[in-house]
């Protein structure tokens, strides 16, 4: 993407220029608005739904945190708030699918993709795939990605894509994700009467925070 944004400039020089660096800031921020506040909402409604890691997540937060404010040494030291977002973001695909061009044409098991063929990437599917995951593949359980043995191939776990065109904004989506969720669990703790209602877009519906008394 920035890349692509390169070429419009003339020379190399202009890489740098003010307005190249703004209109790249403003995609990386604006682009991620609705996928960060989405899994956020789907991550509030897991925790809720399961209140032994709400308390797991909650209880490293406020140790590591200790009523100081945030900084990037805390955030990386989460471990359990870390492989609770992997989760949500397994269980609950941003971008159901991914579409790559065929560069050449190849073989793949017996299988003919030719040159110019789009293939479409099921990632909503690959998460959630028992021959991947296992039988309780559609189940809400972090503890398989500790150590990160959670799925063979790897590359299973796909929720901001993979290869050349991964998103260029996973980094700061995780962080905006830990910030958000350590700040929440500080003060407050969702409940959610689940009730699923069929949405052009998904969303958890009926999630509600309970704010502690300072």
């Amino acid at each position: 993407m920035i890349l692509e944004g390169a070429k419009n400039y003339a020379d190399n020089s202009a890489l740098l220029h003010k307005n190249f660096i703004v209109d790249n800031c403003k995609t990386l921020f604006f682009v991620g608005h609705d996928t960060t506040t989405l899994a956020t909402s789907w991550a509030l409604m897991l925790l809720a739904a399961h209140p032994d890691w709400q308390a797991r997540a909650r209880a490293e937060v406020l140790e590591i945190c200790r009523d100081k404010p945030l900084d990037t040494d805390m955030l990386r030291s989460m471990k359990v708030l870390k492989i609770v977002i992997h989760e949500v973001l397994r269980l609950y695909s941003l971008g159901p699918l991914t579409a790559r061009d065929a560069f050449e044409t190849i073989t793949l098991k017996n299988i003919v993709i030719s040159k110019g063929c789009v293939l479409q990437i099921p990632i909503a599917y690959l998460h959630q795939n028992p021959d991947i995951w296992g039988p309780n593949a559609h189940k809400f359980n972090p503890e398989i990605f500790f150590q990160w043995k959670a799925c063979q191939p790897l590359q299973a776990h796909m929720p901001f894509g993979m290869g050349a065109n991964i998103c260029d904004g996973q980094h700061l989506a995780m962080t905006e994700l830990k910030v958000i969720l350590a700040l929440s669990l500080s003060f407050a703790s969702p409940s959610h009467p689940h009730i699923s209602t069929p949405l052009c877009i998904t969303w958890p519906l009926h999630l509600n925070m309970v704010f502690f008394s300072m």
